[in-house]
């Protein structure tokens, strides 16, 4: 069994009333390779149901069945495609009734990319976020996080299909659920399981210090993505509250040493909010900030949020900040929304019937 594996036995274990996978395994007679066709079940062949697990005794399969020994640890609630067909987002039910929700993006040339959830809400409260505005549940655990990934998986293989790319970009700060983010990591990228290479998985930070330094040990090619949006401290704290407690200076920093230590590029992610961040002078500042040869621009048009006061640039405005960015020799993307018409781009993943709670 390997160690992701382990994980998901252990968890799994755990929402069937044991204490941990090796209780389970006890509590019915077990042998290793008893857990490993469960796990493979799951992680590989994307099984819905234990009654398709042929490679288990029938009354094994019952026994855990009744004792409520479940795949998934979440239940699709409403799923919506948009009008061009390549985006869909799925709502998903918790155990506890919190809800998250994860988007499935059908790029042309077979990228299939998904964008999943580490959090119940989040607790840093962004100005252009729908999640941030909406506050904070729970953490997600490793498997919730996974077993997000593992629907759509599910739904593309049977159209013999595969996800290519997942992006922890969904509802929630991911290194706010360091442990649980790299237990999904584990997950993704296990070679007895989902398989997903660690360069076709990208987590994504608001900037919390403590945690880019640890993610630089880990040792791992995972991609890394600064959601920085503005290049001066002082419209970065009007939009995120976060950076009064990591400045500007103490974030590239960190970013600086990371790239010391793994030497991966790092992306930036840079939303264009109409008057607050998108002006030429905006863009120099920017271009100055951005000297690092390892360092990419993704210019990200805002999307609209039910109670964000903000406004996105124009299609013009994108473009002349790009050039800017261009003639200072700096790497720039300008990404393309997907998803508007069903609230599954960028910043407006919200769980609209989610308890709200208070950090």
């Amino acid at each position: 069994m390997t160690p992701a594996g382990q994980l998901w036995i252990d968890e799994k274990a755990r929402r069937a009333g044991y204490a941990d996978g090796a209780a389970f395994a006890t509590a019915h007679g077990l042998k290793n390779y008893r857990l490993e066709q469960l796990y493979r079940a799951a992680a590989k062949e994307f099984v819905d149901d234990l009654a398709e697990v042929t490679t288990l005794p029938k009354e094994l399969r019952a026994t855990l069945a009744d004792e409520g020994f479940s795949f998934d640890s979440i239940e699709p609630v409403v799923i919506q495609r948009s009008i061009d067909k390549q985006t869909t987002k799925g709502l998903f039910a918790l155990a506890d009734g919190s809800e998250v929700e994860a988007v499935l993006m059908e790029h042309f040339g077979e990228r299939n990319t998904v964008c999943i959830s580490s959090q119940a809400g989040c607790a840093f409260a962004c100005t252009f976020c729908s999640t941030g505005q909406a506050g904070f549940t729970r953490q997600l655990e490793a498997t919730e996080i996974f077993d997000q990934a593992r629907y759509f998986a599910r739904l593309l293989a049977k159209q013999n299909r595969r996800i290519t790319n997942i992006v922890f970009m969904g509802m929630g700060e991911p290194f706010h659920n360091y442990d649980a983010v790299m237990g999904a990591v584990s997950l993704l990228n296990d070679g007895q399981g989902f398989g997903l290479g660690h360069r076709h998985i990208t987590i994504s930070t608001v900037g919390l210090v403590p945690q880019i330094e640890r993610f630089a040990d880990e040792g791992i090619q995972v991609n890394l993505a600064i959601s920085l949006h503005a290049a001066n401290d002082v419209v970065r704290s009007s939009i995120m509250p976060v950076n009064k407690r990591w400045a500007m200076d103490e974030l590239m920093s960190a970013v600086k040493r990371y790239i010391e230590k793994t030497n991966r590029k790092v992306f930036f992610e840079y939303i264009m909010l109409d008057g607050v961040n998108d002006r030429p002078h905006d863009a120099e500042e920017l271009a100055v900030l951005m000297r690092g040869p390892l360092y990419h621009v993704n210019l990200i048009p805002y999307n609209t949020t039910p109670d964000a006061a903000l406004g996105g640039s124009g299609d013009e405005r994108i473009r002349a900040f790009a050039a800017i960015l261009e003639a200072k020799g700096v790497a720039s993307t300008v990404r393309v929304p997907m998803g508007r018409d069903i609230a599954a781009a960028c910043g407006q993943l919200r769980a609209e019937t989610q308890p709200k709670a208070h950090v």
